[in-house]
Parts: structure tokens; C-alpha cells; sequence
């Protein structure tokens, strides 16, 4: 978005043609992030505290592993977010492989959250088990990855676009 901005403006002003590198875009991406996880970061965590999001610890474990007793779980969140908003506001959007990666990694992000949310929510055994675990990223990854159509013969007969 703001790279779109940014040749736009490099039609008049010569200036903004410095945008076009991606090491600059790079730095002020992490930037970006950076001070929107200061930013969203404490109200989050006040949130999922006042929520009691908190992570559970079983009784057979270390006795170390007691001390933390309801820290707030679902931090990832805050990094999806941060790093969602950084690439929208960054990256070449016109380019497909931004949006593949993007998607995979909300993909695996959703994965995560159903893990944590079963973790918070459920009795403490009941966790996403090892088959989903594994089979539900291969599917992400075999769904949205560069070279699906190689590597997933299902999705030969698909004709699967992201433009």
C-alpha cells in the first residue's frame, strides 16, 4: 500500500524512488512492527489477563513449571497482527507470492489459536492431537504453497489461482 503510494509520488519527486528498494522497506517493516506490538502489545496482554487466558500446568510436571501458573496465552496473535498489518502496509502487494506466504502463515496462525483456545477452554489433556497437528499443516502448505501443483497430485486436477 504505501509502496504503491511511494511510486506514485516518485513520478514527481525523485525522492521517493528510494522506496523501491526492498532493504529500506525491509527495515522500516520490522520498524513498523515493532512499534505496533509496543503499541497493541500491553492492552492485549491486560486483555487476555482480564479474560483469564491463562496458560494451564499440570500437576506431574517440574515444580519450576508452577510459576507459570496463568501467564496469558495467545500471544501469537499479537505477532500475526503485526506482522499481517507490516506486510499490507510494505510489501509489493501486486506480487503473488506475498499473498501465498501471508495466507500460509495465518493458516498455520489458525492452527496455533485453535490449539491454545482448546488449551484455555478445555481440561488440560485436550489439546489438538499429533495426526491434526502434522495433517493439517501439510494440507496448508500443499493448498497455497508455490509449487502446489507438483508436489499435491489431488490438486492436479484443480486449477488453483492467487493473483
Amino acid at each position: 500500500m504505501l509502496l504503491d503510494l511511494a511510486q506514485w509520488l516518485a513520478k514527481d519527486i525523485r525522492g521517493f524512488n528510494v522506496f523501491n528498494y526492498i532493504t529500506l522497506r525491509a527495515v522500516l517493516a520490522c520498524l513498523t512492527a515493532l512499534v505496533i506490538t509496543f503499541l497493541i502489545g500491553p492492552g492485549l496482554i491486560r486483555k487476555l489477563t482480564a479474560y483469564k487466558v491463562g496458560q494451564a500446568v499440570r500437576d506431574d510436571g517440574p515444580q519450576t513449571h508452577l510459576a507459570k501458573a496463568g501467564t496469558p496465552t495467545m500471544g501469537g496473535a499479537l505477532i500475526l497482527a503485526a506482522i499481517t498489518i507490516t506486510v499490507l502496509l510494505w510489501a509489493d502487494l501486486q506480487n503473488r507470492l506475498v499473498w501465498v506466504v501471508l495466507w500460509v502463515m495465518l493458516g498455520f496462525g489458525a492452527i496455533g489459536w485453535v490449539d491454545d483456545y482448546r488449551k484455555v477452554v478445555m481440561p488440560i489433556d485436550s489439546r489438538i492431537s499429533a495426526p491434526p497437528m502434522v495433517g493439517v499443516p501439510a494440507l496448508v502448505r500443499c493448498d497455497f504453497g508455490p509449487s502446489s501443483r507438483t508436489d499435491c497430485p489431488i490438486l492436479n486436477a484443480v486449477s488453483l489461482r492467487i493473483t
